[in-house]
């Protein structure tokens, strides 16, 4: 069997390190580069790992997505903060009958990608990944990797979803296929939410926000919030066990940069509406009171525009 095409979208922590593993993996991978395209046609893109290095020295990269073959799946791994840049990535680079798999964060980043490109051709991804990206061409995988899939559109798992799902078996992610990717995007905010956000507003790793008392606590209260909120908005219930476990394997996990508090101090958009805005924004339209989850929202939105001198 011919083993399908990808397009990856956004070179970063997330989409070198999973395009470099289905490349090692023997799929036709094509990778979409703005600043460090030079840099990776010269030298090509180096993955630092626990797992394993790998280094591509013949990549497929381009500067501009209509330049790209369209390929049979197109991973949208770009910050939410350039999802305004969909309409002209998409539709030249997703073959007719293929398929876009987002991995980004966020309550529902899937719908702004079903707008250019229709209901039917999204699947959703979530990753479970501690990766950063260190240099020109360079990521350094730190742990996880873990993907959950979920349709966009439906319930279930469907066949392409088991398709992809077979394409990364060789790699080595595991695969998790959600038969609810509104539950999964809700779990996936019990993590968000509170550290992407604590780790900007107070400036602190994973580990110290565990380390002390004051600061766990404020992460299980927010936990908390992102759970009475699902069940608010769309009758999602999200188990105890489930949050005691995000705990306990953050307490275990490398001391960890979040990708929130990375672009803040590189002076980047930091993905603050879709993932605190847009929860609390649902919540409140649900009628339930998230007051953390609003005053940490607010909190970041000023430290922005503080440091843009707005």
């Amino acid at each position: 069997m011919t083993k399908r095409s990808y397009a990856i979208l956004g070179t970063g922590a997330l989409g070198g390190y999973y395009g470099a593993l289905l490349h090692h993996a023997g799929h036709d991978v094509h990778f979409l580069l703005r600043s460090d395209y030079d840099h990776i046609k010269a030298n090509g893109l180096r993955v630092d790992s626990p797992h394993g290095d790998h280094r591509l020295a013949d990549v497929q990269a381009y500067e501009r997505a209509t330049r790209m073959p369209r390929c049979d799946v197109v991973v949208v791994a770009v910050k939410t903060t350039h999802n305004h840049l969909l309409p002209e990535l998409l539709p030249s680079v997703v073959k007719d009958d293929g398929v876009v798999l987002v991995l980004q964060n966020g309550l529902s980043p899937e719908a702004e990608t079903a707008s250019v490109i229709g209901e039917q051709r999204v699947v959703g991804g979530l990753c479970f990944l501690c990766s950063n990206k260190v240099g020109p061409g360079h990521i350094r995988h730190l742990a996880y990797g873990r993907i959950a899939l979920g349709e966009h559109a439906a319930t279930g798992v469907s066949e392409r979803m088991q398709a992809i799902a077979n394409d990364f078996a060789p790699t080595g992610v595991p695969i998790t296929l959600s038969e609810d990717l509104k539950l999964a995007r809700w779990q996936k905010l019990v993590w968000n939410v509170p550290y992407n956000g604590l780790s900007v507003a107070l400036d602190a790793r994973t580990d110290e926000l565990m380390a002390h008392e004051p600061t766990r606590a404020m992460v299980v209260a927010l936990m908390e919030e992102v759970v009475a909120a699902a069940e608010a908005v769309d009758d999602r219930v999200i188990e105890p066990a489930f949050v005691e476990k995000m705990l306990d394997d953050t307490e275990k996990m490398t001391p960890y940069h979040t990708s929130m508090k990375l672009d803040f101090d590189a002076g980047r958009p930091m993905e603050t509406e879709s993932i605190l805005g847009d929860p609390v924004r649902a919540a409140e339209a649900a009628g339930r009171d998230v007051p953390m989850m609003a005053a940490l929202y607010r909190q970041l939105l000023a430290m922005e525009r503080q440091r843009v001198g707005v």
